[in-house]
């Protein structure tokens, strides 16, 4: 049957069809790429003499980590849950986005790139909200919005750091509303959920706040999210995986040690700003991107993975060694922040790096192993 012989129901019809596995593995690939071009560029903001292409691109250390990788790989797994190919405009666009702000393209192209990801992102929330009005996903759609609100603003003219607790706040309501959409297997009670639906009222209240009032908008944020954390945690089925053995209980663990440094994160940010000189803002956001985030990804990624790509995740212990290099290499790069150490801060910074690379080193020899099991 030729193309023109297909009548416009069947061709809306196809339109609408989830894109094939195959197919989404390059959006995958650009989303990875950003993240290691991301953890490059970091590192050598840090001090170390590595080459780049363009020195511009030490100022695109945290939009290609935020959105080139986080905004195109949340934006894949949202849309391969929603199964329309439409939702694949999305992480398209912030992948696209991310290639042209590299390649040295007009930044307006690139930022607006990634804004238009983020409003498909926030659109194909909004419909799912319609269609299930519940707090998980209401939490997601908050996030959603604030990763394009963080987007709009930036291709305004508002400088990155401006920007940063936007995009903070995208990945920590992403992350807690899929939580909470995994607690309906025990769910809280109405009460509790009227406090956590206050919580982030009041968060989203103190983000907007902060554009007039920084410094104490951050302080009260810190402790609504510090309240945040401890009722993901009370609430998390995690608490009860964590008994299992195998990939249940690896998952279980990356998820609380998570929650222990998202908490260690609002903890820092309750502290004086002139403490350490800039380095407490260097461990206030590492905590909370790479402590909470990544420990996040560490844990879900056997699971992800497989339902994007079809391809299975054989799980090994040794994937203990990727969550306990990030923790311990973290921990390192606190303590040196606080304590003004450089050269130890340098060196932590590296191995946060390693820890990554053995984290996507252990999976791609998980999905061998899977591949030769199946």
């Amino acid at each position: 049957m030729s193309a023109t012989s297909v009548r416009p129901r069947e061709r809306e019809t196809a339109w609408r069809r989830d894109l094939p596995p195959p197919l989404r593995l390059p959006l995958l690939a650009l989303g990875f790429a950003s993240l290691l071009l991301g953890v490059w560029a970091g590192l050598v903001r840090l001090g170390w003499a590595f080459p780049l292409p363009r020195a511009e691109l030490l100022l695109l250390h945290g939009p290609l980590m935020a959105s080139g990788f986080f905004g195109t790989v949340i934006g894949l797994e949202r849309a391969v849950a929603a199964g329309r190919r439409p939702a694949y405009l999305g992480p398209t666009a912030t992948a696209l986005g991310a290639v042209l702000l590299v390649a040295g393209a007009p930044a307006p192209a690139g930022i607006g790139a990634l804004a238009l990801g983020s409003g498909v992102l926030a659109l194909t929330t909004a419909d799912v909200w319609r269609r299930q009005r519940t707090l998980f996903n209401a939490t997601l759609l908050a996030g959603a919005l604030c990763w394009l609100t963080g987007n709009v603003l930036w291709l305004a003219g508002a400088a990155v750091a401006g920007v940063v607790p936007w995009w903070a706040a995208f990945l920590v309501l992403t992350i807690a509303g899929e939580r909470l959409e995994l607690s309906r297997l025990l769910p809280p009670a109405p009460a509790a959920q009227r406090l956590f639906g206050a919580g982030l009222l009041l968060f989203l209240a103190l983000l907007v706040l902060g554009a007039w009032f920084p410094e104490a908008a951050a302080r009260l944020q810190a402790l609504v999210l510090l309240a945040l954390t401890a009722w993901l945690v009370r609430y998390d089925i995690a608490r009860r995986t964590v008994r299992q053995a195998g990939l249940t209980r690896f998952i279980a663990v990356a998820l609380l040690s998570a929650y222990g440094w998202l908490a260690v994160s609002a903890l820092l940010g309750l502290l004086p700003p002139g403490l350490a000189g800039g380095s407490l803002r260097d461990a206030v956001l590492h905590t909370l991107f790479l402590g909470f985030v990544f420990s996040m990804v560490f844990g879900h990624a056997p699971v992800i993975l497989p339902a994007v790509t079809r391809f299975a995740v054989d799980y090994h212990p040794v994937f203990y060694l990727h969550l306990l290099l990030l923790h311990a290499s973290l921990a390192l790069r606190v303590a040196a922040d606080l304590g003004g150490w450089t050269g130890t801060a340098r060196l932590a910074g590296l191995l946060n790096g390693l820890a990554l690379l053995l984290f996507m080193a252990n999976t791609i020899a998980g999905v061998r192993r899977g591949r030769r099991l199946a």
